[in-house]
């Protein structure tokens, strides 16, 4: 134990030799470190005890980010104990920050009060399929800054959390399903009326569409005639897809639209 004590003395005496504040700057960053495998220990064990749980995606999500508020105040204070800076620093510093968020001047401070914002009130849920403002996706998680959604194109958009909270958001997950709903419009050129694309065209490649994926969709394919403008007649098609399967979703509806413009094309020409 002597020996010990005695080789830690001589390391720290090296340390002052090189600048005084060594022996602070190294243990500060041996804290840090020990703070940052401690979080990504817990974060994987929280990922496997939610799938064993089988808990909400958004519960999960939730206390993941508790988890980093919780690791970030940590290590803000170790730094003030090592430095033995006054509490009132600390103090002054929470009353500057909130007023920095009362006025807006910083974004990342308002990035992170957003993204309690919306955690709190709940416009949606992780693995919800969102539309906001002019984007959407499958939420994939809500983290301090930033909203990550899994796009149609298969990417994963980060958009800051004053975005989501100033955008329009419309949620399009309801009862353990994706409703998504998509525009076909058929020119005014085709002598078809309206009944007749729709028992010649639509039905059918739904009735076909459902056949083929049944196993996938759990609620077979509506359809209604939205309107008649000057590019042609439109329907709308709502195809139901369960919650979190956005990956199905984006293959899927486009083939269902390519069934019934198959259709479409094929009628067409019947009937010219």
């Amino acid at each position: 134990m002597g020996t010990n004590m005695a080789v830690l003395e001589d390391f720290i005496s090296d340390l002052l030799r090189i600048h005084p504040e060594m022996p602070r700057i190294v243990l500060i960053s041996v804290v840090l470190i020990a703070v940052g495998i401690g979080y990504t220990i817990l974060s994987r064990s929280l990922t496997r005890l939610s799938k064993r749980l089988e808990l909400d995606p958004h519960i999960t999500n939730s206390l993941r980010l508790v988890l980093r508020v919780l690791a970030l105040f940590v290590c803000i204070t170790v730094v003030f104990t090592v430095y033995e800076l006054p509490t009132t620093w600390f103090v002054g510093g929470s009353a500057l920050v909130g007023a920095i968020v009362g006025f807006g001047s910083s974004q990342t401070i308002n990035n992170i009060a957003a993204g309690f914002y919306v955690i709190l009130s709940r416009p949606f849920r992780v693995k919800d399929y969102v539309r906001i403002g002019d984007v959407e996706g499958q939420v994939e998680e809500i983290s301090i800054n930033y909203t990550k959604l899994y796009t149609p194109t298969f990417n994963l958009l980060l958009i800051p959390n004053t975005q989501v909270m100033n955008s329009r958001i419309l949620n399009l997950t309801h009862e353990g399903l994706i409703k998504y709903t998509f525009t076909i419009t058929f020119p005014h050129t085709s002598p078809l009326t309206v009944d007749e694309i729709s028992k010649r065209c639509i039905e059918p490649a739904i009735e076909e569409f459902h056949g083929k994926y049944k196993d996938k969709v759990l609620r077979k394919a509506e359809y209604y005639f939205q309107e008649s403008v000057s590019l042609g007649r439109s329907f709308r098609i709502r195809i139901f897809v369960p919650k979190g399967e956005a990956r199905a979703l984006f293959s899927l509806q486009p083939e269902l639209a390519g069934m019934i413009l198959n259709r479409w094309d094929i009628e067409r020409v019947r009937a010219t």
